[in-house]
């Protein structure tokens, strides 16, 4: 396409304009940590800067979706193709000195309306888009992981039982919940160090879903 907008059962999904982005300026790490700028995390030099247009499912219907397309400069919309997506991994990094979730957490009814907390150990909470199931634990570590989602690494410190007791608990389910504390894991990995749970995981269509999540 050229240039314009489009509309999906009436809802703007934005505006489409086929710039180039420059060919230079590309990084071949990227980490948002820190002050924000343009150039942070630039990707695809010398590429298409948009191609990809998400439409909610919420959205679309069953059946009749209309797709209008508003063009300035003449583009081609035999070109437009719409693409099934699921979310293929997830990932969690959770420490123990994090706070607990909030099911957790409960408000008395006083004057004071005091805060109490049933259980101060935090938790990871992983889950997988509707229809589809944790079909693999790529990476576990209880310790001091490094790295980020798709890279992370064990550090100098890990459990042994991380991958058992993450698999024990995610395996075959939409979601899950890993307690993270020595307790959850068996034993103190090393002590007097602030341990971290990360986890990256896959997820797959449930065998009891007939078609695939848009």
């Amino acid at each position: 396409m050229g240039k314009g907008q489009a509309w999906v059962n009436g809802h703007n999904i934005g505006r489409f304009w086929s710039l180039v982005a420059p060919k230079d300026g590309c990084q071949e790490t990227c980490d948002y940590r820190g002050a924000y700028n343009e150039n942070k995390c630039a990707k695809n030099c010398g590429k298409l800067s948009q191609k990809w247009y998400h439409v909610p499912r919420s959205w679309l219907k069953s059946s009749d979706n209309l797709l209008v397309i508003f063009e300035e400069t003449g583009g081609n919309p035999l070109g437009i193709s719409v693409s099934l997506h699921y979310t293929r991994t997830i990932c969690g990094s959770v420490s123990e000195s994090d706070y607990p979730p909030l099911h957790r957490w409960t408000r008395q009814s006083s004057i004071h309306g005091r805060t109490s907390i049933s259980n101060t150990t935090p938790e990871m909470q992983l889950q997988c888009d509707d229809g589809h199931v944790i079909s693999d634990i790529v990476f576990a570590s209880y310790g001091t992981p490094l790295g980020s989602c798709q890279h992370f690494s064990t550090g100098q410190c890990h459990a042994d039982s991380s991958l058992s007791v993450v698999s024990n608990a995610c395996l075959g389910r939409n979601n899950c919940s890993i307690e993270v504390s020595n307790a959850a894991f068996g034993s103190d990995p090393c002590q007097y160090t602030i341990k971290t749970l990360a986890v990256e995981a896959s997820c797959k269509l449930s065998s009891n879903t007939g078609k695939s999540q848009l």
